[in-house]
């Protein structure tokens, strides 16, 4: 290897040495290239080939070419393969290395070291893939052309003979020739479009080809093996079905026509798609005139950059697509292309188009969409049979009406996500034909197009308008939603206005001339601010729909007369009570809402629904949570009721009818706390399909048992789609317990691509944090290494992704712990801060991003009208989707946020919860709920009950973030004990520290993955502790203060950090307890002589050790205070049989500190998040004795109840027991210690039970 440092260094690897990374450490600019063969499985292959023989690396410098590695390499040419799609030819210029390392770039990665060493990750081949010959897949060439040598007999009769000849199966003719003279020889040409192709029973594995018309010919062709015969039978089956003659060649990697091809002279439309056809080649674009009958030409996504010029020969054509091939201009020569009535150029550089497209009389279609037009082109104006300007996506500031005015001809005008300020009249007779305008996504803040008096349809949402005027005259639909209207004028009154959408604006009354529409049948105001719904448009006798909710009605007025109103959505007003009479009778003695089918009440403030609403016999949807409701209405006599939401109401009891409708299938109770169902009740509702009821509360566990600073709730609903396609991630105890994750992945329609994220991302970021400490930084490459590690499955699928990091903070000194979001896509997080909702995620989509949309557009992506990527997706980054690189990136918005005490919870959710959801009621209902797993589902049967039937998905944190939950040793503090215990106080003086001893049998330490259940049945089992303990009896170590998560302890190593138990055993009872004792002790199993407790060996250090292992005789007693107040023992080493004698220490000697393994936490860690308090002690006897009568829960060992289990003491250690229970009920006066007398206390530990 060359280690000169040549800009050009190459060489040739099957493998990374150190010396290899040595050598790519010295430049950033030097990396490899993996080189794969083309018998390689390519497209389908996952990134593990690269174990191949076929596969090997290759050396080299962003300033390598191509011709440079291929020389090394003995190779004709370099082919690219992007995401496992399409193979392209490298020219001899190109830099493979350049060319990752911009791939990339362009993905997110922003440190060049970060850069090199992702591109030597043969996992990156998912994405990105050079191959030394061009790959080629089976099933592609047989689609393309089918060849091989075969027996033929012409003719169906049996006159002729078989004969060794050279069948070719292309496009829409067999192709039958002499083997020796295939190419210069008679050529038989069979088209087989509407012919037939048969199984010749009489022979085996032989096909009968015959033409279509009255003087058919047949071709018998006898195969070699079955397979074969197969595989022409399909392909041919393909072509005879064809009523016309086409060719479809899309998505096939072509560089040119293959020349088989020339011989179907019968092909009309010819789809070469997504190639990358050349213009100077053999079978190359400027030979396309060779095909006599064309009529159709289909050559988008080419890369072509230039208008191929010989297309204008081919005077058969008349539809021509060219969109996203980077044309950025059309020649002259375009106009002899008479016959042409569809041309489509969208997705291009155009800022022009040559007059000489005038002359094109029968063009009917033109689309130039997303290209660089400032202007309406004026040759539109000679383009008589054109009737739509179609030219979404340009660069349009100033609409001039007069334009339009002088083409007469245009009907439709499509200029949505234009940049649109202005709309110039330039006349005063106005445009009398446009009859449908679309201007939705620009950039307007007036508009007034009073003068288009044809006007049928306008749409004009998410603009920035404050003012609409229009002419009635001819309207029909207007949609103005999402502006910031605050006036709409219509004039005349349009009478012919059926559908009127002016939702998510400012508006604080209902237009007059709205009111006076005599066939409106669609009204939505919502989310407006309204106060009052006018009388005439309740009584309208051509309204269907009506929604009006989110405003700030406080009354509906009082119907007097009959009215066909189908749907009445009126949530989230103010309403108190709903008129008496309102589902009553009218004059005419037919119900006001006769024909009611959907009302939605929920979000408002009722307190009784009519009993009237039984009259409603129509009525089949009836939505009211959210309200006082304390009496269950009258619907269930109702025939045709099949959904019922009364959730979260004030409920006491239901009155049933004898016979529930058999319609009903959704019945939603929960949230009805004073709520009781009865047995005959539930049976009575059996036949429901769907009936949501709260569930009896689990047991709960005790205070103490809970995480101190976060606990999460997760709930997760299908909707009405029969699988789940949202996942989340939840990790209360991270990076060894200092921290906790929390993602939510949504897939949109497909489940695969969320479950690889939700299992894989959490690993991935706990080797980025490894790696930076920049929240940016390791938050960003945790997205972007996840997008890799998707692999196959994410070429095609992609994800939204959440995810939420909580660290201490070690940047903000006033702050304990730091929140860090990211995200892409449309799942969001929201922290609630003292009652306010804080938005911390960001929304990649079209409609609510700007910025990236035009992004999007900058990258010449087609926006379809749904307002999706390529007609894919809304989303404009996620994880997943390469194959729609570069306009989908996996690059993530990042947010830090310090936690204070303000901060209550943090939610999550996907993409239907926030549409149905808002961010002060998502936070408003559930800050008051306890349950973080209530508060989840809650949050989603309310999007439900909104109308949401997509999957959804709700993540509930709580976090209790404060001072309080403080367990420092710092200044002298005194911290609390826990319950029954006394606080321990601090020595001035304190002994020297000791660590324990893992050697002695007493500990033993388990790894995070088992749970308390586990480890309890773990009876003797042990394991080392993760640090270099020594015994009891060795020498002293220094150790720092405890320090809580609050506060922690900087380390400049990883914290290795997992939360443990232990089993106590001892063969011998020297526990110092009566034998005699009648009641069990709670939380510890005896068996025999055996005592098993769990505890958490993380937090043992020892106070003081003489420097004898034995205990001076004058060791002070507890005095009577200190016994009331629960006694406690120092542990003495002795053997192995007895290890753990306890003997009574003094309390006010005792000081709980910290070992560095605990990280700071004061109390043992469970594998679910939730925190045990420390002991005072380690006489785990004493403690137990005093569990009983203690709420703390510290015994995570159940109670054995049954006599036998009783602790028993062997009658030959009855006297020793007896002896010691003797000295320790004896009160001795406490002597002074002096200074010089000081006794080192024995090492104590500070356990967590």
């Amino acid at each position: 290897m060359k280690r000169n440092g040549s800009r050009n260094c190459l060489n040739r690897r099957s493998r990374f040495g150190s010396r290899e990374r040595d050598w790519l450490r010295e430049d950033v600019r030097r990396g490899c290239v993996y080189l794969y063969g083309a018998d390689s499985t390519t497209a389908t292959a996952s990134a593990s080939a690269s174990a191949s023989s076929d596969l090997h690396l290759v050396l080299c410098t962003v300033e390598t070419p191509a011709s440079e590695i291929c020389a090394g390499e003995g190779r004709e040419s370099l082919y690219l393969q992007l995401h496992g799609d399409l193979v392209r030819r490298l020219e001899p210029t190109e830099r493979p290395l350049q060319i990752v390392y911009d791939y990339l770039s362009r993905l997110g990665f922003d440190d060049p070291v970060r850069i090199q060493e992702e591109a030597t990750d043969p996992d990156l081949g998912c994405m990105l893939r050079f191959y030394g010959e061009k790959p080629c897949q089976m099933d592609h060439l047989d689609r393309i052309l089918l060849s091989g040598i075969y027996n033929v007999r012409k003719g169906k009769t049996q006159l002729h003979k078989w004969a060794e000849r050279l069948v070719v199966l292309c496009g829409t003719c067999l192709i039958v020739s002499s083997v020796k003279d295939c190419q210069t020889g008679k050529m038989h040409i069979l088209p087989l479009v509407g012919g037939k192709v048969e199984e010749v029973k009489r022979r085996q594995h032989s096909l009968a080809f015959s033409s279509a018309g009255a003087q058919a010919q047949t071709y018998h062709v006898s195969f070699e093996t079955l397979a074969e015969c197969q595989r022409w039978q399909r392909q041919a089956s393909k072509v005879v079905s064809q009523r016309i003659s086409t060719v479809d060649l899309s998505c096939y990697s072509l560089e040119e026509v293959p020349e088989h091809l020339f011989y179907s002279q019968d092909i009309t439309y010819l789809n070469l798609r997504h190639n990358f056809m050349q213009l100077e080649r053999p079978g190359g674009l400027d030979t396309l005139y060779r095909f006599s009958q064309l009529k159709g030409l289909n050559l988008s996504h080419n890369k072509l950059g230039l208008f191929p010029v010989l297309l204008c020969e081919i005077s058969t054509l008349t539809e021509l697509n060219l969109s996203c091939n980077g044309i950025h201009d059309l020649p002259s020569q375009i106009g002899s292309l008479l016959n042409l009535q569809t041309l489509c150029l969208d997705g291009n550089f155009l800022t022009t188009l040559p007059e000489e497209l005038g002359n094109l009389q029968q063009l009917s279609s033109l689309g130039i969409s997303f290209n660089n037009f400032s202007q309406i082109p004026e040759v539109y104006e000679k383009l008589s049979m054109l009737d739509k300007v179609v030219m979404a996506g340009n660069r349009l500031e100033v609409l001039k009406l007069g334009v339009l005015s002088r083409m007469s001809h245009i009907r439709h005008v499509d200029l949505r996500m234009n940049h649109l300020k202005t709309v110039v009249t330039e006349d005063l007779e106005g445009n009398k034909y446009i009859t449908h305008m679309d201007l939705r996504d620009n950039q307007l803040s007036d508009l007034d197009l009073s003068s288009m008096c044809s006007l049928e349809q306008l749409h004009c949402e998410r603009n920035q308008l404050r003012e609409l005027t229009l002419s009635g005259f001819s309207l029909r639909t207007l949609y103005a939603s999402s502006n910031r209207l605050t006036a709409v004028n219509v004039y005349p009154v349009p009478s012919q206005l059926t559908s009127l959408e002016l939702s998510r604006n400012l508006l604080e009354c209902v237009p007059d001339w709205a009111c006076e529409a005599k066939k409106m049948e669609i009204l939505d105001v919502s989310y407006n601010l309204l106060t009052e719904v006018p009388m005439r448009i309740l009584s309208s006798l051509s309204l269907r729909k009506l929604m009006v909710g989110h405003n700030q009605v406080q009354s509906l007025p009082v119907l007097a007369e009959h009215i066909p109103l189908e749907a009445l959505d009126i949530q989230h007003n103010l309403l108190t009570r709903l008129p008496d009479t309102l589902f009553s009778k009218a004059l005419n003695k037919l119900n006001k809402l006769e024909q009611l089918e959907e009302l939605n009440l929920s979000g408002n403030k009722l307190k009784t629904i009519p009993t009237t609403i039984a009259n409603c016999k129509r009525l089949h949807t009836l939505v009211a949570h959210s309200n006082n409701i304390s009496i269950f209405p009258e619907i269930l006599q109702l025939p045709q009721i099949q959904f019922v939401d009364l959730s979260c109401n004030d409920l006491t009891e239901i009155l049933i009818p004898e016979a529930l409708p058999a319609t009903l299938q959704d019945l939603d109770l929960t949230g009805n706390t004073n709520l009781v169902l009865e047995h005959k009740t539930l049976d009575t509702f059996s036949h429901i399909t769907t009936l949501k009821i709260d569930q009896k509360p689990l047991p709960t566990t005790d205070a103490t048992l809970s995480s101190t600073f976060w606990s999460h709730g997760l709930a997760e609903m299908a909707g009405q789609r029969n699988k789940l396609c949202v996942s989340a991630l939840a990790v209360d105890n991270f990076a060894e317990g200092v921290g906790a994750v929390y993602g939510m992945f949504d897939g949109d329609r497909n489940e695969e691509l969320p479950r690889l994220l939700q299992c894989t991302m959490a690993d991935v970021l706990l080797e980025e944090v490894q790696q930076s400490t920049n929240d940016t930084v390791f938050m960003a490459n945790t997205f972007l290494v996840s997008h890799r590690k998707l692999g196959m499955a994410g070429q095609k699928l992609g994800s939204s992704a959440l995810l939420c990091y909580i660290r201490p903070d070690t940047a903000d000194p006033t702050s304990s712990f730091s929140l860090t979001v990211a995200n892409v896509g449309t799942c969001q997080a929201v922290l609630c801060r003292s009652g306010k909702p804080v938005p911390l995620s960001k929304v990649f989509s079209l409609e609510q991003d700007p910025e990236e949309a035009q992004r999007v557009k900058d990258q010449k992506a087609i926006i379809t009208e749904d307002n999706k990527v390529n007609g894919v997706t809304c989303c404009t980054r996620m994880l997943g989707c390469t194959y729609l690189y570069p306009w989908i990136l996996p690059k993530p918005h990042i947010s830090a946020t310090p936690l204070t005490i303000q901060d209550e919870l943090l939610i999550l959710g996907n993409k239907a919860l926030w549409e149905h959801l808002s961010y002060t009621e998502a936070v408003d209902a559930v800050r008051h709920v306890q349950d973080p797993l209530a508060a989840a589902k809650k949050l989603c049967t309310l999007a439900q009950s909104y109308g949401c039937q997509d999957n959804v998905g709700a993540m509930v944190v709580y976090l209790n973030i404060g001072e309080e939950g403080c367990t420092c040793e710092m200044n002298g503090l005194t911290l609390p004990g826990p319950v029954g215990f006394a606080s321990t106080t601090v020595l001035k003086d304190p002994p020297k520290p000791t660590t324990p001893s893992s050697s002695s049998g007493i500990a033993s330490e388990f790894g995070s993955e088992m749970s308390t259940s586990e480890v309890s049945s773990e009876v003797g089992s042990t394991a080392s502790d993760e640090h270099n303990t020594v015994g009891l009896d060795a020498g002293l170590l220094p150790r720092p203060e405890r320090r809580c998560s609050l506060h922690p302890t900087p380390t400049s190593a990883l914290f290795q950090r997992q939360p443990s138990c232990a089993t106590f055993s001892s063969n011998q009872s020297d526990n110092g307890l009566d034998s005699d004792d009648d009641q069990p002790v709670e939380g510890v199993i005896t068996n025999g002589s055996k005592v098993e407790v769990e505890v958490d060996i993380h937090c043992c250090r020892g106070r003081g050790l003489e420097n004898s292992p034995t205990l001076r005789e004058n060791s002070p007693t507890p005095g009577p205070e200190e016994r009331a107040r629960g006694s406690f023992f120092g542990i003495r080493r002795q053997n192995s049989v007895n290890s753990g004698i306890l003997l009574p220490r003094s309390k006010d000697r005792m000081e709980l500190q910290k070992s560095p393994s605990t990280s700071c936490l004061y109390g043992k860690k469970l594998s679910n998040g939730s925190i045990v308090p420390l002991e005072d002690s380690l006489n785990l006897i004493e403690v137990a004795t005093e569990a009983p009568r203690k709420k703390t829960g510290y015994f995570a060992a159940p109670t054995q109840l049954e006599p036998e289990d009783q602790f028993v003491v062997p009658r030959d250690l009855e006297e020793e027991v007896k002896e010691q229970m003797k000295q320790h009920q004896e009160s001795r006066p406490e002597p002074e210690p002096h200074d010089e007398d000081r006794t080192e206390l024995p090492e104590e530990f500070d356990t967590a039970l």
